[in-house]
């Protein structure tokens, strides 16, 4: 396995017996990835182990070209030109941003996208139900409407709601617009702050403090890669954080109502077998997870001067 940056990705060991489904020749598959952080990490992970448990084994019959832009969009749209001019067989991109730039780079290779938000917004694909061209793959849409009422179930006063994302990236500001959706239904006013980078993040979230009753953070991969300065400034003024990934519940955020990252990816790998095997991708509808996954950290909920209601812990898929 290629990596550019030293990411830390443990060797994938399965000792498997590959089906007739899997190629004997050696193919390569280019992963584009915006940034490092987990969840994103554990769709990637997903991907590769759904195609192992098809025969695909690392060294035999596939080599993997990983490459991690760091949040930078140019350097994204390097990544998709680069992956193009080496002729990989099939690229993953995980994420809005890196898949754009797969996607503007080339309209031949098979792309399968995973992370974003809104494919068809971003103009990825022509429609869900069929996506035309060389791109399909998953989604990981958020259910608006239950995280908000699962906001107002653990701080049922809340009328002001932050929401810190980089304008940037089209799955954030798709999210925004549903949750401005959502909350205006329910008498609550968004707040927003928003970043150019990480190293904004910190002080984006202290911008918020005395001005929202709880803070909301997207699948914006710009914030989530730097959620524990979001989780500091939350802690030090005891306001409610919560999230739209499960994978930054114990990283601070008190709770999340979201997709397994890892089976999203997981399904990314399943699609990415049908094409190698001679699928066209113009004809797979974009698929999602339908059933959402619950975590709560209750240590958290203390740190941040709120009890989570023994209902939601009860009804909860993992308490830290």
């Amino acid at each position: 396995m290629k990596i550019v940056k030293a990411i830390g990705v443990c060797a994938l060991v399965l000792a498997l017996v590959a089906p007739a489904a899997a190629q004997d020749k050696m193919i390569t598959i280019g992963i584009s990835q915006i940034v490092e952080h987990p969840a994103l990490d554990a769709a990637r992970q997903g991907f590769i182990d759904a195609l192992a448990k098809h025969g695909y084994v690392e060294g035999k019959n596939v080599t993997y070209d990983i490459q991690i832009a760091q949040g930078n969009m140019a350097t994204a749209n390097s990544i998709g030109k680069a992956l193009v001019g080496k002729k990989v067989d099939l690229i993953h991109s995980i994420a809005t941003p890196t898949s754009q730039a797969c996607v503007n780079a080339t309209k031949d290779i098979p792309i399968i996208i995973s992370s974003v938000t809104d494919p068809v917004g971003a103009g990825l694909v022509e429609s869900l139900e069929r996506p035309g061209g060389n791109v399909t793959g998953t989604t990981d849409r958020s259910p608006v409407d239950r995280q908000v009422d699962l906001i107002l179930e653990i701080v049922p006063g809340l009328k002001k709601l932050g929401f810190i994302y980089n304008s940037g990236e089209d799955n954030s500001i798709s999210s925004l617009n549903q949750l401005k959706e959502e909350c205006a239904k329910r008498g609550i006013q968004v707040v927003e702050a928003t970043v150019s980078n990480s190293s904004g993040v910190f002080m984006a979230a202290k911008s918020l403090v005395g001005r929202v009753d709880a803070i909301h953070i997207p699948t914006d991969n710009t914030v989530v890669s730097a959620f524990e300065s979001v989780v500091k400034v939350c802690e030090d003024n005891r306001i409610p954080l919560f999230a739209a990934d499960i994978d930054s519940v114990p990283r601070g955020a008190i709770a999340a109502l979201a997709i397994d990252y890892y089976r999203l990816g997981w399904q990314s790998g399943e699609m990415a077998v049908r094409v190698l095997q001679g699928a066209d991708p113009a004809t797979m509808p974009v698929e999602t997870l339908k059933d959402m996954k619950l975590y709560v950290n209750t240590q958290a909920a203390q740190r941040m001067g709120v009890t989570i209601p023994e209902a939601v812990v009860k009804r909860a898929d993992k308490v830290l």
